[in-house]
């Protein structure tokens, strides 16, 4: 009911349910309007920020695809577990010291201890999973191998859902979780021990690793994550591209749709919002309550 729908009374009408008044309950007069606000808080988005923002997205997704392709060739025995094992090892200490690097630039002096720590956590990660790698290694025999497919594409997808895509380090225990229980059900599809612990030393290094490092990268050298991010999103296309053309195919169309169609989308719908505000939201206490407390 508008305001010329009331009745005419001496009295004004008054927004207050406490006491009787000779309107209708639905009555409200021409200021009801008046406190209408629009689009009240939104976020307006530059184009090349959101594709700043999805390249993370993008790089994820062709750190997945880098995993598949090394287990695509150490299944077809084309790459050996000591050549993937040394190339590891080498690419774990270059990260390392370039994580360092630019941890330096905000704390030049690191805490004492800092380099031994990490480098007793690194073998007792190592020794764990060399120990148990035979075990690893026939943990599925007795599931067939279509099953232990479907198993890690479906850990391997929850993995790119629940990545913590806005605080990437340490990353989020769900999708490391996920993403190891993939790397496991996939290493033990390998022809012996040796692949399985290599393939879980490349799993650790992908999924737990890599992200810390990018995150610092972002944050101690902005221009350049960008660069890495495509990186990144080249060796995934390529490397997946040697073994499988098709696949190849198919993650350079994601990669475009997540970091430059999605993009250019959000920032179009921006102009189609409306949402609105006004005396019909929830009401908020505004008024200093500490003086009933006493």
């Amino acid at each position: 009911m508008g305001p010329d729908d009331g009745p005419c009374a001496v009295v004004p009408w008054r927004k207050v349910l406490w006491e009787r008044q000779s309107y209708p309950d639905n009555y409200v007069d021409h200021r009801f309007l008046e406190e209408l606000r629009r689009n009240e808080g939104i976020r307006q988005y530059r184009y090349w920020a959101v594709v700043r923002e999805a390249v993370l997205v993008g790089q994820q997704l062709s750190c997945v695809a880098i995993f598949v392709t090394l287990w695509l060739y150490m299944e077809e025995g084309l790459l050996s577990p000591d050549t993937l094992l040394v190339i590891s090892l080498a690419t774990s200490l270059l990260g390392y010291g370039l994580y360092q690097a630019l941890a330096a630039r905000a704390e030049p002096v690191p805490p004492a201890g800092t380099h031994l720590a990490d480098l007793q956590s690194a073998i007792i990660f190592l020794s764990f999973i060399f120990g148990f790698s035979p075990v690893l290694k026939t943990l599925t025999e007795s599931v067939s191998t279509d099953t232990v497919y479907a198993m890690s594409a479906l850990m391997l997808l929850a993995h790119l859902v629940s990545f913590p895509y806005g605080h990437p380090s340490p990353p989020g225990s769900l999708s490391l979780n996920v993403a190891l229980f993939a790397s496991v059900c996939l290493a033990s599809r390998l022809p012996g021990a040796m692949h399985t612990f290599t393939m879980l030393s490349c799993a650790l290094m992908i999924f737990a690793l890599w992200p810390c490092l990018l995150r610092r990268v972002k944050d101690r050298a902005p221009c350049y994550f960008v660069v890495v991010c495509v990186g990144v999103c080249a060796a995934g296309v390529g490397g997946l591209a040697s073994r499988w053309p098709g696949g190849a195919v198919l993650l350079a169309l994601a990669l475009v749709s997540l970091m430059l169609l999605c993009p250019w989308l959000l920032v179009q719908l921006q102009r189609h919002k409306d949402n609105i505000h006004g005396p019909w939201d929830e009401a908020e206490i505004q008024e200093d309550l500490s003086r009933f407390l006493h």
